[in-house]
């Protein structure tokens, strides 16, 4: 099993401090001090998973992403983003592009190992139990696990893991709200916290595909106070 993380980041101090408590952890970690270089390295390498920096000189991290997304070996490699800007366009723009998931800087090293395992979980790095694989269908609604999709009376919508996830999850308790601080526990794999921004987007980004192969019809609903419930 492909247990390589890549590490970029300018910041020597950071990008050592990572390395060494991934390695503890057990993963063999490779490193870039530059976005160029870890564009190249993960092209070259094809790691699980790459921890990602966005404030870099020359090309940042969005950049970069970019970049790794377009190169079909690493179109799906997850990328786990780290940034001092918490503002909530930031995350649009590196969920647009692609990236997974966010750690804004400082944070605990604990932390950030969780985050890893659970994107590498996410992936398919890391065995998930048997039984969420298959073919699930409730009335005109198939969720397809191993191609991240979902089939709506026919249409296909193709959802990125983390998108996938969080309708699983819903799916999985049709009709039933879930809240905000279950959806971060059970998808990300930690405990509540400020990122509550983070699930409204991956939200939005999920009602639009289902929308555009359900003839507009809303299966999604936001539950004030926060959480949400399918309901089909």
């Amino acid at each position: 099993m492909n247990n390589k993380i890549l590490v970029v980041d300018d910041d020597t101090a950071i990008n050592e401090l990572i390395k060494v408590n991934l390695e503890l952890a057990g993963y063999k970690v490779i490193q870039a001090f530059n976005g160029v270089k870890g564009v190249a390295l993960a092209i070259q390498e094809l790691p699980a998973l790459i921890v990602l920096d966005v404030m870099m000189p020359e090309v940042d991290g969005f950049t970069a992403a970019q970049r790794i997304r377009k190169n079909a070996e690493t179109a799906q490699t997850p990328i786990l983003m780290l940034t001092a800007l918490s503002q909530i366009n930031d995350k649009v723009k590196g969920f647009d592009i692609g990236v997974d998931d966010y750690l804004v800087k400082p944070f605990e090293m604990d932390e950030l190992l969780v985050r890893v395992r659970a994107l590498l979980k996410r992936s398919g790095q890391i065995p998930q139990s048997a039984g969420t694989r298959e073919l699930l269908t409730i009335k005109e609604v198939t969720i397809m696990p191993d191609a991240y999709s979902v089939e709506i009376s026919g249409k296909i919508a193709k959802l990125t893991p983390i998108e996938f996830d969080i309708f699983n999850l819903l799916f999985q308790n049709n009709g039933i709200a879930v809240s905000s601080a279950q959806i971060l526990k059970e998808i990300w794999g930690y405990a509540p916290d400020d990122d509550i921004e983070t699930i409204r987007v991956h939200v939005r980004h999920l009602r639009s595909k289902l929308e555009k192969i359900a003839n507009g019809k809303k299966y999604i609903q936001t539950i004030y106070g926060g959480g949400y419930k399918l309901v089909i």
